[in-house]
């Protein structure tokens, strides 16, 4: 374990209080934690039966709303006459993207070599909008004057040019010590291949300052990359003191509920780690809750045989999307947070974290409507979140949000809301709808149309560039809705992408906690050592492949993972010598053996010429990063609900605004879980259950699959 690896109080279990993950009796929790609400689903793994529970997020105190979800549903399952022990808890958190979004982190100082102090700064020198002559670049998390410079050099190789003294280790300590920081971040020059210089110093402060959280870059991002590894270290220790603080607090609360219940976290990879590794490197949980949900959509089109998926993940906040060309969720190895403008890249913080490769393509129901200074409607970014809300919840909000819309427009039945215990109000949506009509001359109606329609095509021109980036056509794809707002939305965002098949899975708004309890053991290592292809050590390569692997081991087996179904890949970005642009290859672990140059050099060909379309003759293949993964047993789940359907029987009849006719309708309305498997009706309708609301505004053909999750086939694409 390392220096400044501290175990989380309660995280360790003594003897007979240890419950083994593998008891297919138990019951499994995943609790999500979003903008607006805070999910959670029970499952009982022999069966796949599941209890879903859902509360207002509580953004003082995020962990109270998640013991409330856990409690809420214990009572649902004990109400169903299921009498089980809780197993583990599985959990996905927005805390690490609201701390550094909202700057409310933990005071950092940050330590790099001589001469390095202002790379935070300098960043890359790349402009991300060229016209704009009020560009405004993110302010680093540390200001200049908590930032110290350390006497010491290593060399591009890694050998030392000027050693660490114990003098020099003192001065940075009494430094720290004078600014009263909470947290510190070390990032040295060439760290990423000698993280010596980075291990002593650290293990020097942890010593002197007992009580300050220390990072190091050399263990959260062994990269070439100065700047974004600066920034993904401190970014990591400018969260952690909150994190530890938050899964400590967590771990009471667990206990009060059931004694010696191990803590599982969601991190962006798509995998789970275990609390004590996540309070350690807090930074790898950043896109947690949005991965999940990719790993929901993944799962219910597994079910149905489909291979090519774009996840459709909407919630209070955002809505997210993800392309899934091949039957498996692609990773990035970078990622950007806190952006200045939303959609532009390069407005935000560089993050060096394997994760799954999403795209913000839109608002979410909380998201706030405005005029802009044009006059011109506009949607978001700033959302109502929980508190005070949307307008329709009654709880103090005035502006007009998505959620508002979709009432005003029929789609949310307002005595049905979270199955009646929450009641909306249409009359202040449509007060709230005035208060922008009476800006540009509309109708409440025509406002909330236009808040909806904008939403729409601004996902669907978002994920149709995104789709077009990866090289495939919209068309081929079927788009798999999760989120409490996803199946409000998708079967419009659908039309516009002109793909003709929705999906939305069972539980769908609360479908990233399906994808977290559907989620397999992963955890990542990575480290740069630029070296032309002919001219890599391999026997020094395996050895460090060895090394990190049984770190890896470690990690997993406190995670509750079984060693014997994990999966080793190699990994490595490659480029021709003198290229600019990296591609990424990987490879089983067995190929690491003698034919090890051989393999690398025809993966990397493959991926060249399917990316370029020809070679480069007599260029050389030059590896500057090396990545180690290891990951659990990738499995369908199939859940379902404890329900008696009672046939196809329509619960009632409502008026929806209908795009096409561009008026109000009456549709049929159908409580979901009364519908038999097997069931087939046609558009437009609405399905409504307690999480969230499946709105069909068109002609299609609506079928109930036999893992209750719904297929809606539109007729216009026929």
């Amino acid at each position: 374990m390392p220096y400044h690896k501290r175990e989380l109080a309660g995280s360790k279990h003594t003897q007979g209080e240890q419950v083994s993950t593998q008891d297919d009796k138990g019951l499994h929790i995943a609790v999500d934690i979003g903008g607006t609400f805070t999910d959670g689903i029970a499952t009982l793994a022999d069966t796949g039966k599941i209890w879903i529970g859902k509360t207002l997020t509580t953004p003082d105190d995020p962990g109270e709303a998640v013991s409330t979800v856990i409690r809420d549903i214990l009572a649902r399952v004990r109400r169903d006459g299921a009498d089980v022990h809780l197993v583990e808890v599985v959990h996905g958190t927005t805390l690490v993207t609201n701390t550094l979004i909202e700057r409310k982190g933990a005071s950092t100082a940050l330590i790099t070599t001589r001469g390095m102090r202002d790379s935070l700064d300098i960043g890359r020198e790349w402009r991300y909008d060229l016209y704009d002559l009020d560009l405004a670049i993110p302010a680093p998390l540390v200001p200049p004057e908590l930032r110290m410079e350390v006497d010491e050099r290593l060399n591009a190789a890694g050998r030392v040019v000027r050693p660490l003294t114990e003098q020099e280790m003192a001065r940075v300590a009494e430094w720290v010590r004078g600014t009263g920081v909470q947290s510190v971040a070390i990032s040295l020059l060439h760290a990423y291949i000698n993280g010596e210089h980075e291990r002593r110093l650290g293990l020097y402060l942890a010593g002197a300052l007992p009580g300050v959280a220390v990072s190091l870059s050399s263990e959260l991002a062994a990269e070439i990359k100065e700047f974004e590894r600066t920034s993904s270290v401190v970014a990591n220790a400018y969260v952690k003191p909150i994190v530890e603080k938050y899964l400590r607090e967590l771990h009471l609360r667990l206990a009060d509920i059931q004694r010696g219940v191990p803590l599982r976290i969601m991190v962006s990879s798509g995998g789970f780690s275990s609390a004590d590794a996540a309070a350690h490197a807090p930074i790898f949980l950043l896109e947690s809750g949005p991965a999940a949900g990719v790993l929901s959509a993944l799962n219910t089109a597994a079910e149905q045989g489909i291979g090519q998926v774009l996840a459709f993940d909407m919630g209070g906040t955002t809505a997210k999307a993800c392309v899934i060309a091949h039957g498996e969720a692609p990773i990035a190895f970078s990622f950007e947070c806190a952006r200045v403008h939303r959609f532009k890249r390069g407005s935000g913080l560089p993050i060096l974290i394997p994760s799954i490769d999403l795209i913000e393509i839109g608002a979410g129901g909380g998201s706030i409507a405005t005029v802009n200074r044009l006059g011109l409607l506009n949607v978001g970014p700033e959302s109502a979140g929980s508190v005070p809300g949307p307008a329709s919840y009654g709880l103090g909000g005035e502006q007009p949000t998505v959620t508002d819309a979709d009432l005003v427009l029929g789609y949310l039945n307002p005595g049905n809301f979270l199955g009646g215990e929450m009641a909306l109000s249409r009359e202040k949506a449509l007060q709230a709808m005035a208060t922008v009509a009476d800006q540009i001359d509309l109708s409440s109606t025509e406002v909330a149309w236009g808040i909806h329609d904008m939403v729409n095509e601004n996902m669907a021109s978002a994920a149709r560039i995104h789709i077009a980036e990866k090289g495939h056509d919209p068309r081929d794809f079927t788009v798999v809705a999760t989120g409490g707002a996803g199946p409000v939305h998708v079967v419009e965002v659908a039309r516009k992408l002109r793909i003709g098949r929705v999906l939305a899975s069972v539980a769908a708004g609360a479908g990233s906690c399906l994808g977290m309890l559907a989620a397999p053991a992963r955890s990542d290592r990575a480290w740069s050592q630029p070296a032309l292809l002919e001219l890599v050590e391999w026997d020094d390569v395996r050895q460090r492949f060895a090394d990190l692997r049984g770190d890896i081991e470690a990690e997993l087996r406190e995670a509750g993972a079984d060693l014997a179904d994990i999966r080793w890949i190699v990994g490595a970005e490659m480029r021709y010598y003198g290229q600019g642009d990296n591609v990424s290859v990987q490879m089983p672990y067995d190929e690491l053996g003698q034919s090890a140059p051989e393999a690398f050099r025809q993966h990397f060909e493959a991926a060249y010429q399917r990316l370029y379309g020809h070679l480069v003759p007599g260029a050389r293949p030059q590896i500057l990063t090396w990545r180690l993964t290891g990951l659990g047993e990738q499995q369908t789940h199939r859940f379902s609900m404890p329900i008696r359907p009672t046939g196809q029987v329509p619960a009632g009849r409502r008026e929806i605004y209908l795009p096409i006719s561009k008026r109000f309708e009456p549709v049929d309305v159908y409580q979901r879980y009364d519908l038999l498997p097997g069931t087939r009706l046609e558009g437009p309708l609405v399905l409504e259950e307690r999480e969230s609301t499946l709105v069909v505004p068109v002609k299609a053909d609506v079928d109930v699959l036999p893992d209750f999750s719904v297929s809606i086939q539109l007729k216009e694409f026929e």
